[in-house]
């Protein structure tokens, strides 16, 4: 019997030890459409202590696929090891289908399935949304509009539209894609711009947010990012606006990775 007990308690892990290994299983439904997937990579966790990073990418709403955050997902990993990813698709608009609200309802989903499935991914409930441009924007919305399932700890925008009506003023390209994704101008379909532009949803209980911008960015110009600065700090929100002067839609190399690390420092200590 004193054999046999003891060779149980070798069987049993270490407190130390991960309990599940990493896994990463690719193109999981959450919807019915056929862009309703998401790729998920989960490390090597413990139930219910991994932290999750929800990943939405960029397109103006009309393009663009998951795996345009590949080298994201790929450069957080190494920052941030103990982290769940989840990097989404959702539908796009095409040929006057998918207006919005369609991609809004879509992140909601993707949250609500997500946060549903805690027990069979073996993760926490403290979700951090990571968006670039169109993702950025619906990063920004379902952060600041929704507090169901779940308040996001933290939100990652590269370059989010913030006011839309603002946006469609000032930048020829977003207008057009814009005119599109609402069915119209602010002046037409002024409900639809009000109720998908973050800065009206703002508030106290925002998340902190990192935001980073390009100065010579002429697709969501740097007056998008210096509004929500000054929206979240009027609301006393923990924020953080990290600047390029010379870089425009996007960038990489560098500034990229510089990206990455003040990412990682600020959702090391937002995120607990």
């Amino acid at each position: 019997m004193v054999f046999s007990a003891c060779g149980k308690d070798k069987e049993q892990p270490s407190p130390t030890e991960p309990a599940y290994p990493s896994a990463t299983t690719l193109n999981v439904s959450y919807g019915d459409d056929p862009l309703q997937k998401m790729d998920i990579y989960l490390p090597s966790r413990h139930l219910d202590t991994t932290k999750v990073i929800i990943l939405i990418h960029g397109g103006s709403w009309t393009e663009g696929d998951k795996s345009d955050f590949d080298p994201y997902v790929a450069g957080l990993q190494k920052r941030l090891p103990g982290y769940a990813f989840f990097n989404l698709n959702y539908r796009l608009y095409l040929n006057s289908t998918n207006r919005f609200p369609a991609q809004e309802e879509d992140i909601k989903s993707a949250l609500d399935f997500i946060y549903s499935r805690r027990s069979e991914y073996h993760i926490s409930d403290k979700f951090v949304l990571l968006g670039a441009s169109a993702g950025a924007h619906l990063t920004l919305l379902q952060g600041n509009k929704y507090s169901a399932p779940v308040k996001p700890k933290a939100l990652v925008s590269f370059f989010g539209p913030v006011d839309l009506s603002s946006l469609y003023n000032t930048s020829s390209y977003a207008a057009s894609a814009l005119s599109k994704v609402t069915g119209g101008s602010p002046s037409t379909v002024p409900a639809i711009y009000a109720s998908s532009s973050p800065d009206n949803y703002i508030t106290s209980v925002t998340p902190p947010t990192i935001f980073l911008q390009g100065g010579a960015d002429q697709i969501v110009p740097p007056s998008q990012s210096e509004l929500l600065q000054s929206l979240l700090q009027t609301a006393g929100v923990p924020n953080q606006y990290v600047f390029y002067p010379s870089k425009a839609h996007g960038w990489t190399g560098t500034e990229l990775q510089d990206s990455f690390d003040k990412i990682a420092a600020f959702l090391t200590k937002y995120v607990q």
